[in-house]
Parts: C-alpha cells; structure tokens; sequence
C-alpha cells in the first residue's frame, strides 16, 4: 500500500479547492471536478461512475470545506448532500505522472554518440523471468526510452514467445502471431529480402499501427545486417524547433500507406508526425516503401513533397543513428510509434541470417508495466 499523506492547510472558494500538502507544494481542483468525482456516485466494486455528466449541477459551487479523518469534507450550495473524499485519492490525482514514471519520455537525439548495452536497458531473458523488480525496472526503461534489449533468449522458433510472455499481449496479423525475416526469393515484402533497409516504422497501414515490436536473432550475419534504430519523436521535436513551418506540414497533412498480397489488402491515411491534444508528439510514421500516391491538391504538393524530403534527410543522417550489432539470442523490442528501425546490407548467399518478428499491443505493454508496479507496491509493504 502507498502511505498516506498529509496536508497543512486547506482553503476553498466557490468555484474550486486549494490544498497545500505538507512537501510544501500545491494542488488546485475546480469544483466541476470534485462534484464530478465524488466518490458515493461511483460504484464501489468496480470504481466505475453511476452517472453521466446530465445529472450534474451546471455550476456547483462550494459552500463550505473542512478537513475530518483524513478526508475533505465539502458543502454544496443549493444541495443537501456533504461529500467527503479522501486525501490520499486526491493527492493520487495530483500526482498520477510521479506514480507512472513510465510515462516520462526519455528522448534520445544523437543516437551514434550511444552504446546499446551501456545506455538502454539490457538484461538476460531469466534474470527478468526470476525477478520482479529487475523486470518492473527494464520495462519502465522500454517505455521511458522506447527500446530495451534482452540477451540468453533461447534461439529457437518458439523463444520469442517465452520473452514476450512477460511483456505483453501479441497482435496478430496477416503474417501470423509470429512472423520470419529471413531472404526468400522473390519477396512480397524487401523486409525478406537481403538489401539495407533505411529507417522506418512497420505497418502504418493498418488500424491500429502495430504499438511494439519484438525482434528475435535466431542466426545472425556475421558481416552486415547490424540493426538501426533512431528515437522519432527527439527527431521530431528536433524538426518542431529547426524547421516549424516543415514540422506543421507534417503534422497536417494526411498521408495514404498501402500493403497488399496475396492475403492482405491493408490502407490508412495519417501524417507523418502525430500529434497529442497538448501538441506532444504521440507517434512517428515514416515506411517510404509503402507510401500511396498522394491525394493532393497540386497547389500543396511542392510544400509537402519539400517538408517529406528534409524529415526523410534527417532520417540519414549518422549521427541520429544508433547501431547494434545483434547477437544468436539476442532480442530486441522498441515501440513502433516511436522508435524507427533499419539494417545494413549483408549477403544471403554466403549467411542464413534469420531473426523472427511479432507485435504487441499498445496498452497490454502499458498494463503489465503497471501492473507489476502495482504487486512489487503491494509486496514491498
């Protein structure tokens, strides 16, 4: 259980509370929030809200607030009702980004200047299958800096799958739950094949983008084929600041991705850079070998075409690139809206490079991280 906390002081006005806790920092919670979370219109087993937001006051206002065991007590004006909720809660509410420590990026711009093994989280398969804690601390890693590796994965078919079992969720798709990269002759995709591969992202044309992927070395070449992998979103907040007007046409402009096969006939349309609400970057999706004919206007062409090829240049250059030599067992698992991948050339008729791939779900990553924080809370109690 997380301790509980305390507050000096409490002050409320009409449209809202002020709590000052003991740390000596602050919280602000309108009033509209606090009558919309009151904790006797939300069922108790489930948490979830016994009502929607018709049934609330317009504009409630707060008449009176105290505090009693642990709890803030308010009156309403026009309404009977005195709610009370807890401190703890509150104070959880406030603080919801220290208590996912997930959730804080961790770009990572000048990927030649950074050694894999030395700056991302690495740990062999059994040390994570053995000790919670060691695995809570390798996947915030994943998701704060967006890659981790793991190393002693037995390099068989089936080893990917005992890694990813303590991840996450795998998403199937067309290629199966797991997929092959290996040289085949006449691909239907130049992942099969044995040329270089620039940086990219995987599968913008599905819905949803596959959100990780894992990447499994079962037979490595020992010339070429070493992995690429840049971060896209310190790339694009590189762009926002160097080239605004280049980054806006990015963020606005809808791109069409297609993949078809003999199984599969796959098409979305979404800009490059992805933006949140607050104007974060949510995802990067850049696959030059699947990009569609592009629906626009004429007058728009030259603006965008000028905004893709100084991004794709970006993606070029050395310096944004951190290379990994993968090893027979090692894996690799980034988040493919986020971190772009390639490998270097290597030569198929003299090296049986193979590796297998699968995806996993955005939120089951998300879920077992905080999850597992959760049990490791509980037993360290």
């Amino acid at each position: 259980m997380r301790p509980s906390v305390d507050c000096g002081a409490i002050r409320s006005r009409e449209t809202s509370l002020r709590i000052e806790w003991l740390d000596g920092t602050q919280s602000e919670f309108a009033s509209i929030w606090l009558r919309d979370n009151l904790p006797e219109d939300r069922d108790a087993r489930s948490g979830q809200r016994l009502i929607d937001v018709t049934q609330l006051p317009v504009d409630p206002r707060i008449a009176a607030a105290t505090l009693a065991d642990r709890h803030v007590c308010i009156e309403w004006r026009d309404e009977t009702r005195v709610s009370r909720i807890a401190l703890d809660w509150l104070h959880e509410q406030a603080t919801v980004q220290d208590r996912r420590p997930e959730l804080a990026v961790r770009a990572w711009l000048e990927g030649a200047t950074l050694e894999p093994k030395r700056d991302f989280a690495w740990r062999a398969l059994a040390v994570l299958q053995a000790d919670p804690r060691e695995r809570l601390r390798w996947l915030t890693r994943l998701l704060q800096d967006g890659i981790a590796f793991l190393s002693e994965v037995p390099p068989i078919d089936a080893g990917i799958l005992e890694a990813v079992e303590i991840v996450g969720r795998i998403a199937e798709t067309n290629y199966g739950r797991v997929f092959d990269v290996r040289t085949v002759a006449e691909p239907e995709n130049l992942a099969y094949s044995d040329l270089g591969l620039g940086l990219h992202t995987d599968n913008p044309y599905r819905e949803p983008v596959p959100g990780f992927q894992a990447l499994h070395v079962l037979v490595a070449a020992p010339d070429g084929g070493d992995s690429l992998f840049a971060d896209g979103f310190a790339l694009a907040e590189y762009l926002r600041g160097s080239a605004p007007e280049t980054f806006a046409t990015l963020t606005c402009t809808a791109v069409p991705f297609v993949y078809q096969s003999r199984d599969a006939d796959l098409y979305a349309q979404r800009p490059l850079i992805e933006l949140s609400c607050a104007g974060a970057i949510a995802a990067v999706n850049y696959n030059s070998r699947s990009i569609a004919p592009l629906q626009l206007a004429a007058q728009h062409c030259a603006s965008f075409y000028s905004a893709y090829r100084h991004f794709a240049n970006l993606l070029r250059e050395p310096r944004f690139q951190a290379s990994a030599r993968l090893a027979n067992g090692d894996l690799a698992l980034f988040d493919n809206r986020r971190i772009l991948h390639g490998r270097t050339k290597f030569a198929s008729s003299r090296y049986a490079r193979h590796l297998r791939g699968c995806y996993l779900t955005r939120d089951s990553v998300y879920s077992a991280t905080a999850l597992l924080r959760r049990q490791c809370a509980a037993e360290g109690s």
